[in-house]
């Protein structure tokens, strides 16, 4: 029999408490603030609506800052939760905690793989409490609004999961004891990781394993050469970057009109994989675009006025300080001949033993005024931490407070100027080339303008000790300075926003009414008709040789720019196919030569038949790496080998800054190597048992939800604009491979912003490892660009609308 409450007793008053809660909710949900909050001014929280589209892009619409951090939070959470759980676990040095001390993260990510050990000492030493205070500080009150909201939103999910006990939605780690509710420092924890992707993140290992003269220095945990590791300016695998193409009215044919194309190359798994949404809160922002895993802000997008994209700088984010020691103490350093002692700061980090007890592991990690000690002598002896001699490292982003607020203020600019104006003031970008277009403006943008140490040229060389000579052959941007020598800080000039950064006018930039590219290479050739020079060294460097990939863009940008549209829709529909033909530059340029003199070198001591079939495949080839061409495997395998000669004996005519996009060239196709490689890249086909002929998407394809997703492109060195890259000798592509990830094209009409987009390995963590959420990477497969629904009317007649409304 069903108990009803007496009157006034302690039952009646919860139920008239219940419903008085639910009355304020409702109203709070429908947009209304309840009374008491109307009485003390509180703002309604309310009205959070998550509208999603097609491919499950989420557009999330609030009444306020916080509200519309809890909608990206809870959306992020909702498809991404095992990944930014591992992550936020991370971030907060708990990794030995969970998953044990000499383990590594599963996925690639920009800071590497290190042991998880290791890992923790790093973030406790540079995500801590201090860390997270000076970050906070420095954020606008309406960004700290979101990232709160953003932490609740997560935490919505997590409490969901923990309620429902099973039943409803469900991820792989629901019941795993590292899934846990979040603070916004969490957050702050994980967008100091994303600004140290082009510094420290280097050498966490031998960060913190730094010890004053230790008889065995660090071993670093990717094995690289040091010249190897700095050629990576991001992460630990090679091809991490992006493509950019911005043209101006010159190209479109239309006053006024512009297309953007952006195209990362990033991670298709772990925490820094990139997430597409739309975020809008009515008369103050309304953008969409992507954003890592656990950033609430879109970092690379569009709103009605302005679109951006981003491309991995080739400018070093970092510096070197050679230390002369004490000879007294090791930990202690001279500067103008004044004894200084290092700070020894002691870290504690909890680790879970394989019998599952716990310990705490504490270490030592050393600080100068420069920065922290770094202890390289296992990449180079020359650079270890010996008695007389350290290396002390600065990361110029270890104090950029600035980054997340100018993505912030970006999301809300109105014009082409009003963007540019932000990247001036605030000169924040950590690690990144910007370009960017304006609705009705004719004009193109690009900018390495950022966080750069002030460190001009005049001042490298007036600091130059030995060592920075010596490694100054094994990395020519990065600067080493004297550190005895308080001169030789970087320069504190006062035309920065941040002290000790290179002043904006400082660095380089341009507008252009034909069109900007950037492929990862020096901002030299931005636009060949117009070099950038006269930048210090520490930019990037100049007159330096392209990449295959860099050429291969410059081509497309040209022929986009010079075919003759009549309008900017026109010319983004050719850059939609242009740019996802998958074209070889490396077979554009080489192959016919190469093939005439290794076929016919290979006849003289008679033909394999295997040889005969190899020619004939790759003269059949069309020089593209689609799902369905034949011959882009044995390319890769041949052109792998023919790069084990060194460029100056494989090019007949080196590379000159006189013609940049067409040298070096004139390959030595005579060279015995060249045959001896294509022997050697049909040996090693049939050694893994793969067809001469196989076409590509056999080997080059995606699992999600029970199906293989044949896919096209290549990998940087072949020269393929369009990237897909397994990275682990597979040709797979899952959640450790790198790739095209978010494309996106832009143009401007009267109505406003028209954007085509493609999310290859799709916004669910588990579309590429055979879950759920193939539609997106479908999409991408077969080329279909999404037309995106950014207007309000868009977005209700989409056919794939799901509308949900979050209640208490």
């Amino acid at each position: 029999m069903k108990t009803i409450p007496r009157p006034g007793g302690r039952a009646w008053r919860r139920g008239i408490a219940a419903v008085a809660l639910a009355a304020t909710l409702t109203a709070t949900l429908i947009g209304t603030a309840p009374a008491w909050a109307r009485r003390e001014g509180q703002p309604a929280t309310a009205s959070i609506e998550i509208r999603r589209t097609g491919d499950g892009i989420p557009h999330v619409r609030a009444t306020t800052w916080r509200g519309l951090g809890i909608g990206y939070g809870q959306v992020q959470a909702e498809d991404a939760l095992c990944t930014l759980a591992d992550a936020f676990v991370t971030y907060s040095g708990q990794r030995s905690l969970y998953f044990g001390a000499d383990r590594k993260p599963a996925k690639r990510s920009t800071f590497g793989m290190p042991v998880n050990l290791d890992l923790d000492f790093f973030f406790k030493a540079f995500a801590g409490p201090d860390a997270v205070e000076a970050l906070k500080r420095e954020q606008p009150a309406d960004l700290d609004e979101l990232i709160a909201g953003y932490a609740e939103g997560y935490n919505r999910h997590v409490r969901s999961l923990q309620k429902s006990r099973g039943k409803g939605a469900r991820h792989a780690c629901s019941d795993a004891p590292w899934v846990r509710t979040i603070e916004p420092d969490d957050v702050y924890r994980r967008m100091i990781a994303a600004a140290l992707a082009g510094g420290y993140a280097h050498f966490v290992s031998e960060i913190v394993n730094a010890k004053p003269a230790a008889t065995a220095p660090p071993v670093s945990s990717d094995h690289l050469s040091l010249s190897s590791r700095l050629e990576i300016p991001v992460g630990d695998a090679r091809g991490i970057g992006s493509n950019v193409l911005a043209f101006g009215q010159a190209a479109t044919g239309e006053r006024g009109g512009s297309v953007l194309f952006g195209n990362p190359h990033w991670y298709w798994g772990g925490p820094d994989r990139f997430y597409q949404a739309h975020l809008t809160l009515p008369g103050k922002m309304d953008v969409a675009g992507v954003s890592f895993l656990g950033i609430p802000v879109i970092m690379i997008g569009f709103n009605n006025d302005v679109a951006w994209s981003h491309t991995v700088s080739a400018a070093r984010r970092f510096g070197l300080f050679d230390l002369v020691l004490d000879p007294a103490d090791p930990t202690r350093y001279l500067v103008d001949g004044v004894s200084e002692r290092m700070q020894a700061r002691p870290v504690d980090v909890e680790v879970r033993r394989p019998d599952g007890t716990f310990e705490a592991v504490h270490r030592t990690l050393y600080r100068t005024r420069f920065g922290p000690v770094v202890d390289l002598g296992a990449r180079n002896p020359a650079l270890g931490w010996s008695a007389r001699k350290a290396i002390a490292m600065r990361d110029v982003n270890a104090s950029n407070a600035r980054i997340f607020p100018n993505f912030f203020r970006w999301g809300q600019a109105r014009s082409l100027d009003e963007f540019i104006q932000i990247q001036k003031q605030e000169a924040a970008m950590p690690w990144v080339n910007t370009a960017a277009i304006g609705r009705g403006d004719g004009r193109v943008w690009y900018a390495d303008i950022g966080a750069v140490p002030a460190v001009p040229d005049d001042l490298r060389a007036a600091c130059a000790t030995p060592l920075s000579k010596a490694f100054a052959a094994i990395d020519a941007d990065a600067p080493v300075l004297d550190g005895s020598r308080s001169a030789c800080e970087w320069k504190a000039g006062q035309a920065s926003e941040q002290p000790r950064r290179m002043p904006p006018d400082h660095m380089p930039s341009l507008l252009r009414e034909d069109y900007v590219a950037n492929m990862n290479d020096s901002y030299w050739l931005t636009n060949p008709a117009q070099p950038l020079t006269g930048f210090a060294s520490i930019l990037g460097g100049e007159g330096q040789a392209l990449s295959m990939r860099g050429r291969e863009g410059h081509r497309i940008a040209s022929e986009l720019s010079n075919a003759g549209s009549t309008s900017s829709r026109q010319l983004a529909e050719r850059v939609m196919q242009k740019t996802q033909e998958a074209r070889s530059y490396t077979a554009d340029q080489f192959k016919q030569p190469l093939l005439d003199a290794a076929c016919a070198a290979s006849g003289q001591v008679g033909p394999t038949p295997d040889m005969r079939q190899a020619c004939r495949i790759l003269r059949n080839w069309s020089n593209r790496a689609g799902a369905q061409d034949r011959g882009a495997l044995l390319w890769d395998a041949f052109w792998t080998r023919l790069q084990q000669i060194p460029a100056g004996e494989l090019y007949a005519k080196a590379f000159s800054a006189e013609a940049p996009l067409r040298t070096p060239a004139a390959i030595n196709a005579a060279d015995p190597r060249v045959a001896s490689a294509l022997a050697g890249a049909v040996d090693d086909m049939r050694q893994k048992g793969r067809a001469l002929d196989a076409p590509l998407g056999t080997l080059r394809f995606a699992r999600s939800e029970g199906r293989r997703i044949p896919l096209f492109g290549g990998c940087d060195a072949e020269g393929y604009f369009t990237i897909a890259c397994a990275n682990e000798g597979d040709y797979t592509m899952g959640d450790r491979s790198h790739g095209n990830t978010y494309l996106q094209v832009v143009y401007f009409d009267r109505r406003g912003v028209h954007a085509r987009t493609l999310l290859a390995h799709g916004e669910k963590e588990t579309a590429v490892t055979n879950g759920l959420g193939a539609a997106p990477v479908v999409r991408y497969a077969k080329k279909d660009w999404l037309r995106f629904p950014f207007h309000e009317e868009d977005i209700a007649r989409d056919p794939a609308l799901v509308r949900q409304t979050l209640r208490p």
